[in-house]
């Protein structure tokens, strides 16, 4: 049985070995350290949730928002328990509480190498843009993790 609740950082061992072992994961050592996911889950405590089989994280999701827009971060199932609706669960539970906040729109982004991820989104209904450009700038140096 699946069970699944709102993360909290006693969480975070777990869910940073479970991104690890999930091909196509970017992680940096800033925003995915303890205390970064620490500072992340004390602005949304209500918007990230785990998946658990006997109290062993076997899913997880990071969202949150901006007041306006809602943001999925990191989604990631265990290899040896995806196909089961568990990274679908995570997602509506996500949604659900992004739109209890009032939160009307939420993006995401992908890798455009992580074929398995793209599908994943593309079936849950979460359309490409093909009209903007992602940009990015580096405020901090970080040292970035790829699995």
């Amino acid at each position: 049985m699946i069970a699944y609740r709102t993360m909290d950082i006693s969480d975070y061992e777990q869910v940073y070995d479970l991104w690890l072992s999930c091909a196509g994961m970017g992680l940096n050592n800033l925003d995915d350290s303890e205390e970064g996911i620490q500072r992340f889950l004390n602005r949304n405590p209500k918007t990230c949730f785990v998946a658990l089989a006997e109290q062993t994280v076997i899913g997880v999701i990071i969202a949150g928002n901006d007041g306006r827009r809602g943001y999925i971060y990191h989604t990631a199932v265990d290899p040896d328990h995806r196909h089961q609706g568990i990274a679908t669960e995570l997602v509506n539970k996500a949604m659900d509480a992004l739109k209890k906040l009032g939160i009307n729109k939420t993006a995401l982004v992908v890798f455009s190498k992580n074929t398995d991820g793209n599908a994943f989104w593309e079936k849950s209904g979460f359309t490409s843009r093909q009209d903007l450009v992602y940009r990015n700038k580096t405020i901090t140096e970080m040292v970035r993790i790829d699995t």
